[in-house]
């Protein structure tokens, strides 16, 4: 019987983590937490910034980059299974 990974299900499960975890980071370095890690993510993501605007354009940019990665990953990981 042939398993792998669902690739939809992964790359649903990486977006929810990555929008999550750009949030956070964004929430966290309006508090002054993580400044370089802000830095870093505001040079990485170019819709990414410190505003509300900012952050919510943050987490869809992680959550779509996260999805199409992860669902072409599970995809060729079933193909090799």
């Amino acid at each position: 019987m042939k398993q792998g990974i669902n690739p939809l299900a992964f790359g649903y499960a990486g977006a929810a983590v990555s929008a999550f975890a750009m949030l956070l980071l964004g929430t966290l370095g309006n508090l002054g937490i993580y400044e370089g890690a802000v830095s870093m993510m505001e040079q990485w993501h170019m819709f990414f910034s410190l505003s509300v605007i900012g952050i919510f354009t943050g987490m869809v940019e992680a959550a779509v980059i996260s999805f199409v990665f992860l669902y072409a990953m599970a995809w060729f990981y079933n193909k090799f299974v």
